[in-house]
């Protein structure tokens, strides 16, 4: 049996949520249809959360609804509280992401609610999406850093995957470098213990800050992870992460999977074709390597 890994790509929300100039929702659809186009079969595309709050997500039902055309696509879409789950649970989108932090700090900076209160009201939303028959995504964040308390200790951030895990063994979990500035061996260390204790269906969701991302996706990959998030560009960052810039590229972790043997269903040429789109939005801070490799660029002429 051949090895494969299944890459959401969250460039539409995550790439996008920290973009001041608001992105025409036309943009923003074209870039789902590219990033569909290059063989991506799961994407962030967007997030319900107040205007106010992040204003470049105003659009996420329309852009949503042009994702749902796409076949064979999973659309998740994130979900802070109860009023964002009511926006979602009607919206059509197969998964819901939930999100709190590992760290207080980072949790009252994010949601302005201690990781108590936020624990709180996710739970119940767990219960309330399995009634409905909806997908759910838990993404704890700063689980290997945060901008505020620096390192986590991994017990810390265990015991808060321990309680997550309770609410339901049966939802995907995904553990956050929020800040890019996870360690390899903390990566692959906090994943083995997590599968070891639980057998969870765990993903990585990797920022390249400090240049770590694809080791980090490799240290992963190592350690039994076989689904992993990335932004086409490398488009991202963080608004309450001070300094985090974009998520690993997209095809930077395709590259690293190619040369592993590794299969991702994803077209080589397209998606150069929508890491290069989502790379040219006006405002959006991109990175990753690969579009810049002329050989790279090459490949798909060549035997893999």
């Amino acid at each position: 049996m051949s090895l494969a890994a299944t890459i959401s790509d969250v460039a539409p929300r995550d790439g996008l949520q920290s973009i001041g100039g608001f992105v025409p929702t036309e943009r923003k659809i074209a870039l789902v249809r590219a990033i569909h186009a290059a063989g991506i079969r799961r994407m962030e595309i967007g997030s319900f959360v107040s205007p106010r709050a992040v204003p470049q997500m105003a659009d996420t039902g329309e852009v949503l609804k042009a994702a749902l055309e796409l076949p064979g696509l999973e659309c998740t879409v994130l979900v802070p509280n109860r009023r964002g789950f009511e926006l979602a649970a009607g919206s059509g989108a197969q998964r819901l992401g939930l999100f709190m932090s590992a760290t207080e700090s980072h949790n009252e900076a994010n949601l302005n609610r201690t990781r108590e209160e936020s624990f709180a009201d996710l739970s119940a939303i767990v219960r309330d999406a399995r009634a409905a028959g909806l997908l759910v995504r838990f993404n704890l964040s700063t689980v290997f850093h945060c901008p505020f308390e620096g390192v986590v200790p991994d017990e810390e951030a265990l015991d808060w995957v321990e309680r997550i895990v309770a609410l339901d063994p049966s939802m995907e979990i995904a553990l956050c470098d929020t800040t890019g500035n996870a360690a390899p061996d903390q990566v692959r260390r906090v994943f083995e213990k997590a599968f070891a204790s639980w057998g969870q269906r765990f993903a990585f969701h990797g920022h390249d800050t400090y240049g770590m991302g694809v080791a980090n996706v490799s240290a992963a990959w190592a350690a039994g992870c076989r689904i992993f998030d990335s932004a086409s560009g490398g488009l991202g960052g963080c608004p309450f992460a001070p300094g985090a810039t974009g998520n690993v590229a997209t095809e930077d972790v395709a590259w690293l999977f190619r040369r592993m043997g590794v299969e991702t269903g994803i077209d080589w040429d397209r998606l150069l074709e929508a890491a290069d789109l989502a790379a040219t939005i006006p405002g959006g801070m991109p990175g990753g390597r690969m579009r810049g490799v002329p050989a790279a660029r090459r490949a798909a002429q060549q035997a893999a």
